[in-house]
């Protein structure tokens, strides 16, 4: 009797352990730190937004949000495996593992962020969008009005294909739709005289116009169909990932807020460290506080994030400013006190 009940304290001694060990290894962070390297889903098709160069990396603003994460995660920019996803397959791809977090121009809707639809959680919106329309200027087309009965080339399984749908329906005017997996066949497939129109975000289509043998040939209608709050993405399940990406985001929005930049970032960790009574500042960097505790991180992430990246209008400005190969303003993407509507929460 007393063998079998120490070989009965044995077995749960060792089942407790294992259930602790399956704890630990339940979170998507874990995995990633223990990885030592973050798998990021992207397009990689998009300019401006996540491109492939000739020389095999990839650039844009989607991609500098996957640095920032893994900055702050792993504690190093470089160590991340890109994977590019079209938009039939980016939802599965984190539902199944493939990856750890999507940064791929994702409209943040009440459906996808929900258990009872895509299963996703979001992270902060990193660019304000619309969707719109864009035709030949040789066309005459002028505004929505004047696609009746025409054909639109789309991209299927988007909110982009739900949203022509809407706006052509509210209007009660025909169309027909011309459907394609991803950008690049949309983009084709106008080109090619398949459609009267092209319509996406109309970030996408200013980063497909830009690519364009003769870009000026090209116009953006004014009309904008709908809100595209593009977001980072992630299994829904998983809070203490979830918590890790918001944060990391804000600290983005934060820094440019509070004038902290690439270039200076070392400067305001030394005046925070020489001067205990700037408690907002020492909180936001890591010295007191023991913030980044308390999602999963290291105290100091915002300062690994941005030595990195720089903060949200430097990235901003490298892949989107007007000196980029896609210039687009940033309007709604300005920082709050600036007419956008970028705004952080308090780093308390």
């Amino acid at each position: 009797m007393r063998r079998l009940f120490s070989a009965m304290v044995v077995l749960a001694t060792l089942l407790a352990g294992c259930a602790t060990t399956t704890q630990d290894n339940s979170s998507r962070l874990k995995r990633i730190k223990n990885r030592n390297e973050l798998i990021c889903g992207v397009s990689g098709k998009i300019p401006g937004f996540s491109f492939l160069k000739s020389d095999g990396s990839y650039q844009g603003l989607d991609v500098d949000i996957c640095k920032a994460f893994a900055a702050a995660i792993i504690g190093d920019s470089e160590k991340i495996q890109y994977r590019p996803l079209t938009a039939a397959e980016r939802f599965t791809a984190i539902k199944t593992g493939e990856i750890d977090l999507l940064s791929r121009n994702t409209t943040f809707t009440l459906s996808r962020d929900s258990l009872g639809g895509n299963g996703l959680t979001f992270a902060p919106v990193v660019f304000h969008d619309g969707q719109g329309l864009m035709v030949k200027k040789e066309s005459n087309i002028n505004s929505l009005n004047d696609l009746a009965n025409k054909f639109i080339c789309v991209g299927s399984g988007t909110t982009t294909e739900q949203n022509i749908n809407d706006a052509f329906e509210s209007i009660s005017l025909p169309y027909t739709p011309i459907k394609y997996q991803d950008l690049n066949q949309v983009v084709a497939g106008y080109l090619q005289g398949r459609c009267s129109a092209m319509t996406s975000d109309r970030s996408q289509l200013a980063a497909a116009r830009s690519g364009f043998k003769n870009p000026k040939e090209h116009i953006i209608l004014d009309d904008v169909l709908s809100k595209e709050p593009l977001a980072p993405a992630s299994d829904g399940q998983d809070q203490q990932l979830a918590d890790a990406m918001r944060w990391i985001v804000f600290s983005l929005i934060s820094a440019e807020e509070q004038g902290i930049t690439k270039s200076n970032i070392d400067e305001k960790v030394q005046i925070a460290k020489n001067n205990p009574q700037l408690k907002p500042l020492r909180r936001f960097l890591g010295i007191d506080g023991g913030l980044g505790e308390k999602i999963g991180l290291s105290n100091d992430f915002v300062v690994k994030v941005i030595r990195s990246t720089g903060n949200y209008g430097e990235i901003y400005e490298r892949h989107l400013g007007q000196n980029s190969e896609v210039p687009i303003p940033r309007g709604l993407n300005e920082l709050h006190n600036k007419g956008g509507v970028h705004i952080s929460p308090p780093f308390n």
